[in-house]
């Protein structure tokens, strides 16, 4: 199997990469999470053993990106950071599994292993409910075949909808994914970026396709 290693500790970054390349696996290490998401998105890997706190891009903006752009490499995350709402946040995000450090290097090889064996689920690029069109590889909404503007955090609240349409999301659920916690939990932050695609996605349109549930969350779907 072929293995990319994301750590910017070198200690533990070679000592992972020393491990699995003892079990004849092919390794590539690299120490920031910009380069870490270039080689992801240019090379076939079976596994990617990604580190949450990474110097240029985080381990959670890595693993989002790929999985905007419709790349499903598995990804295991490895990371000191144990805290429940961290995991819970990575597997959502597009994790296909977890270590914490310190970590049983067997412990790592095996789920390494189990992923690399895993049949890879091509994940669609291009999201749609009724004629909205959200296109993760480039970025781009459309609805009637019109091109929408959208601010950077209005893609990445519309885009979560879009993905888990017609399930309703929480408020909770869509900032831990859109703002990563670093907000006030108490502002109504959610409800303005509703409000805003609401203007821009569904004005002039029918049928309308953002739906509040009242002390549930929003969802997207046509009816």
């Amino acid at each position: 199997m072929k293995v990319l290693v994301v750590e910017d500790d070198r200690t533990v970054g070679q000592f992972v990469q020393r491990g699995l390349e003892e079990q004849r696996y092919q390794v590539d290490l690299v120490g920031e999470g910009g380069e870490g998401l270039e080689r992801a998105s240019q090379t076939s890997y079976d596994v990617i053993v990604l580190d949450l706190r990474l110097p240029v891009m985080s381990g959670i903006e890595v693993l989002r990106t790929l999985r905007d752009r419709g790349i499903a490499t598995p990804v295991l995350v490895l990371t000191a950071q144990d805290a429940v709402e961290s995991k819970v946040q990575a597997l959502r995000t597009g994790a296909d599994d977890y270590v914490t450090k310190p970590f049983a290097f067997e412990e790592l090889l095996a789920r390494v292993e189990a992923l690399g064996r895993r049949p890879i689920e091509i994940v669609p690029p291009v999201l749609q409910v009724a004629d909205l069109v959200v296109d993760t590889g480039a970025h781009e909404v459309r609805r009637d075949d019109q091109v929408i503007e959208l601010t950077p955090k209005e893609y990445t609240v519309l885009e979560y909808l879009a993905r888990n349409a017609p399930r309703v999301m929480s408020r909770t659920l869509i900032t831990e994914y859109a703002w990563d916690y670093h907000f006030d939990p108490g502002t109504n932050i959610v409800d303005v970026v509703i409000n805003r695609l609401r203007k821009k996605v569904d004005h002039g349109h029918s049928p309308k396709l953002i739906h509040t549930i009242r002390g549930v969350g929003y969802a997207l779907k046509a009816e």
